[in-house]
């Protein structure tokens, strides 16, 4: 998957441009809880509309510089994510189009056309939400616990529960899928096979009455595709429902363990640590969305991968006959001359034709 990164270079400056609006974006979204907390501490409690009308304009031009700068980074990300799969698909392109009929032959028609369509569509795919959520989610993640641990290393302790359970469960999951994964290309070779030459030889197949064998045969491939994509959905449907459990887990304990603090503080600190809950609310389901966001990646990540190495088997594979370079100049007008030609098949233990000149 890596090496095919290397076609991003040209678009260094784009990528760059990406890092940070999703820096200024991640940082806008981890502002909006301390503004809040100002609300409830400055206005609420001491009934101030004045303070309140204040840090309210402060999260309105917040939420308005969050969404321009995430607008203009999902363009970009776009943009690039497409540009790069043209890329491949064009260098693809152009070394089947040096292949010989044994390079032909090892791949197979069909599964070239998998290669060359599907497959770079999964890389472009993933490229998008690496471009995404592998950045934002991070920063977010990152700076929603360093703020939480400040705020109050006691309700932090729950976040430092939940992440490692997030990241077992996707990692399971994950090292599942990939084995299931590189099953389902190669059935969508399959599939795109019998398909093509189901179409190339409709007359032959009509003309010998073959429709019903034709089918029985298309049946069996679709539906071992189908079976294999079923398995694999539900192995990953396990990962919303943890999702959703931890998240209101998390809530929960926050809550919870509040309340506790809350019941043995002073009327000061009553008031501090309601806020301070809400706030740490706020920063956690942002800390949650963000391994939700990584864990998407990791989810589409094993597909991309087995296409990523499906497309540089293509890329690296050498030619068994090149062609020659035009780098020289003759009067001669059709003349084809052999001179100490031989001949064989690629497997066979002799030359068919040896020393050929004529």
């Amino acid at each position: 998957m890596f090496s095919l990164f290397k076609y991003l270079k040209k678009y260094k400056f784009l990528i760059l441009l990406i890092f940070f609006l999703i820096f200024v974006q991640s940082m806008m979204e981890l502002l909006l809880p301390t503004i809040m907390s100002k609300v409830v501490d400055e206005g609420i409690l001491n009934s101030d509309m004045k303070i309140i009308s204040i840090q309210g304009l402060k999260m309105l031009g917040v939420v308005i510089v969050a969404i321009i700068v995430s607008l203009f980074s999902i363009l970009l990300s776009s943009v690039v994510s497409v540009k790069f799969g043209q890329e491949i698909r064009r260098r693809v392109f152009i070394k089947v189009q040096g292949f010989s009929s044994k390079e032909i032959d090892k791949f197979g028609v069909a599964s070239l056309i998998t290669r060359t369509t599907n497959d770079i569509t999964q890389v472009q795919n993933v490229t998008l939400l690496i471009l995404r959520m592998m950045i934002l989610g991070p920063m977010m993640a990152i700076g929603g616990l360093i703020v939480s641990m400040y705020k109050d290393i006691k309700l932090a302790t729950i976040l430092l529960i939940s992440i490692p359970i997030l990241l077992i469960v996707v990692f399971l999951i994950g090292s599942r899928a990939i084995k299931i994964f590189s099953k389902i290309q190669k059935k969508l070779d399959k599939v795109n096979l019998i398909s093509r030459e189901n179409l190339t030889g409709i007359r032959v197949i009509r003309a010998f009455n073959a429709e019903k064998f034709q089918m029985n045969r298309f049946e069996d491939v679709n539906n071992t595709l189908t079976n294999t994509q079923l398995f694999n959905q539900r192995c990953f449907s396990i990962l919303s429902p943890v999702m959703n459990l931890v998240m209101q887990s998390l809530t929960l304990g926050i809550y919870f363990i509040g309340a506790y603090l809350i019941i043995d503080a002073g009327m000061v600190g009553k008031i501090n640590l309601f806020s301070d809950m809400i706030v740490f609310s706020s920063y956690g389901m942002q800390v949650i969305m963000s391994f939700l966001m990584l864990a998407m990646i990791f989810m589409m990540w094993p597909r991309a991968k087995v296409s990523a190495k499906r497309i540089n088997e293509v890329l690296e594979t050498e030619e068994s006959i090149k062609d020659g370079e035009d780098n020289f100049k003759t009067d001669e007008v059709g003349t084809v001359e052999f001179k100490n030609v031989s001949f064989k098949y690629p497997d066979a233990d002799e030359y068919l034709l040896k020393n050929i000149s004529f």
